[in-house]
């Protein structure tokens, strides 16, 4: 089994691998070629003590996820447009972040409230409105992940969400990084932020009830007010029960968030698989881990672009993509059109 828990992002044409103090990012370039990139990982919370205590550890996921996420989301659009000379700043990465979390609290936790309010409003008892409340959520959440899994681009951006969980089961199973042993594994993964995500919204429906029917304002402000402690516990709740997935309760109430992973999820191409154990490969090798036998074969390139530092491929890992390329023995991939 793998000593850290590692994790990953899709992005559009690549696979983001988070480790311990480093993360890794793989993309499909439109000639054909994969390349990655590393990046240390520095929040200024990043590796201390607090930032590894229950309940701060989730938030501190999730700032750097947001964040650094939502960078390389940017960057692989450019890889894509061939605008590697493009360099997004820091202040629209914050604002793109600040108008994504205002839509999303807005959709997600005040549009429920709004609904439910509304609905209930000549009932006396709170219950009902909490209920509505929490079926309207539910409902909105689902709704959203149907309609935008409809979209070619989108579908594309699950595939490769599916090559990023198939790929670390491997990885956590022990076996060599290649296509042929990532490819029986599921696209879905007990860790996976869909699940965080379905844990959320479950939480939220009993955290808001313990609010209770108040003045609009108190019920507003409750909504965002909570929103990290709910996003602490869910991260604790997710944590534990990955570790617990041999029990058949734990199962059963985790169930859901498998069940909608096969709408954020979906069967990847071999060449997608590929980018995403490239990227989990340099992840590996940032934090000095050892790949498994077998690993390590695919043709690779740094990215090159704007504001990133070089990367460096260690010393045995080049020895060995020399090797290969000087016998002929890998050729790049032609791109899949998608499914």
């Amino acid at each position: 089994m793998a000593r850290f828990s590692y994790g990953g992002q899709a992005l559009i044409e690549g696979v983001m691998m988070r480790g311990r103090d480093s993360l890794a990012v793989a993309f499909r370039h439109p000639d054909g070629r994969i390349l990655w990139a590393t990046e240390r990982l520095d929040t200024g919370f990043h590796g201390s003590r607090l930032a590894k205590a229950p309940l701060i550890r989730g938030l501190v996921v999730l700032y750097e996820t947001l964040i650094v996420g939502t960078q390389w989301l940017v960057r692989s659009a450019s890889v894509q447009a061939e605008e590697d000379g493009v360099e997004i700043g820091k202040g629209t990465i914050a604002l793109m972040l600040l108008i994504t979390l205002v839509m999303a609290v807005g959709i997600f936790f005040l549009l429920p409230l709004f609904v439910a309010s509304v609905t209930t409003s000549g009932i006396e008892n709170g219950l009902a409105q909490h209920l509505a409340e929490g079926v309207t959520r539910i409902l909105v959440f689902m709704a959203y992940l149907l309609v935008i899994s409809r979209q070619p681009d989108i579908r594309r951006v699950f595939m490769y969400h599916g090559a990023e969980h198939m790929t670390i089961h491997a990885w956590e199973a022990g076996d060599p990084l290649t296509v042929d042993a990532v490819r029986p594994y599921p696209t879905a993964h007990p860790r996976c932020g869909t699940e965080f995500l379905v844990i959320v919204i479950l939480l939220s429906i009993v955290a808001f009830s313990l609010v209770g029917r108040q003045d609009a304002l108190v019920m507003i402000a409750s909504r965002i007010v909570l929103i990290p402690v709910i996003a602490a516990v869910g991260y604790e709740l997710l944590k534990w029960a990955a570790k617990r997935r041999g029990n058949a309760i734990v199962r059963a109430l985790t169930y859901p968030g498998i069940l909608v992973q096969k709408i954020t999820t979906k069967r990847p191409t071999d060449e997608m698989i590929q980018v995403a154990i490239v990227s989990l490969e340099q992840a590996l090798r940032a934090d000095h881990e050892a790949l498994p036998d077998g690993s390590g074969t695919l043709a690779r390139e740094p990215l090159q672009m704007a504001g990133l530092p070089p990367s460096a491929i260690p010393d045995e890992l080049e020895a060995g993509l020399a090797a290969i390329r000087a016998s002929d023995a890998i050729t790049a991939p032609s791109v899949s059109t998608g499914a």
